[in-house]
């Protein structure tokens, strides 16, 4: 009896270690009912542990998908985002540059437009410069003109008791004065054929006559002149008309 109590009763062995640790050690089934206990236990809590888990974070696993799937998209958008600006600025800069190209040539064409017309104002003032150096002195010359009229007209007046010696001199002044003037470019309209031409002469007096189709010049009362390749005054004349009932 006492036996059995003592193979039932909890074996205890005291043992001291060097560490001086008491272990107190049980029957071996007691041990292995324990270990068991002590397994099932630490299951249970897992399960719960995964359960509690799974229960109670139902979308966590989606959502941390999600959110993963979301820095990864992070990750490449930002690049993209940069080309497409990046696409956007060189856009602007070709867009900027086509329109400095065409404002250039419209300026260039504005230049080239204000050069041209400086160059032919330029032109035209040397133009207008050398005619009025070539007929600056028209009114002068018209002057002396009538001086030369009074010179003829004293040649063609032949007085005897003058003498050779007048007539010489006035002459000598007359060849002078046609000289002068030519110089100037004066020269008179030289008289080629009979026809009027109203261009250069002026009638002073007109008178009917026979046999004529055209007016034509009688007599030269006055001499018309040019001044280089312009009429400075017209020749005045004395016109034949044609009979009214010719």
């Amino acid at each position: 009896m006492k036996n059995d109590n003592s193979e039932t009763e909890k074996a205890r062995e005291i043992e001291i270690n060097e560490g001086d640790t008491i272990e107190f050690i049980t029957e071996p089934g007691a041990v292995a009912g324990k270990e068991k206990s002590e397994e099932k236990t630490s299951e249970s809590r897992e399960e719960m542990t995964q359960g509690e888990r799974s229960q109670g974070q139902p979308e966590g696993g989606q959502e941390t998908r999600e959110a993963e799937a979301d820095k990864t998209q992070e990750k490449v958008d930002p690049r993209e985002e940069e080309i497409k600006k990046l696409k956007a600025k060189l856009q602007k800069k070709e867009t900027e540059l086509k329109n400095l190209r065409k404002e250039k040539e419209e300026w260039k064409d504005k230049y080239l437009r204000a050069l041209a017309e400086m160059d032919n104002a330029r032109k035209r003032l040397e133009r207008e410069k050398e005619e009025f150096t070539r007929f600056a002195l028209s009114e002068f010359l018209k002057d002396l003109l009538s001086v030369v009229d009074n010179l003829e007209r004293a040649l063609e007046t032949r007085d005897e008791t003058d003498g050779r010696p007048f007539q010489e001199g006035v002459a000598m002044i007359y060849r002078q004065l046609l000289d002068l003037l030519r110089k100037q470019g004066v020269k008179p309209i030289e008289r080629q054929d009979n026809k009027f031409d109203p261009n250069i002469h002026q009638a002073l007096i007109s008178e009917e006559a026979e046999g004529i189709e055209e007016p034509e010049v009688a007599e030269v009362l006055q001499k018309g002149y040019f001044l280089h390749d312009r009429l400075l005054r017209p020749a005045l004349v004395k016109v034949f008309v044609p009979r009214k009932n010719q």
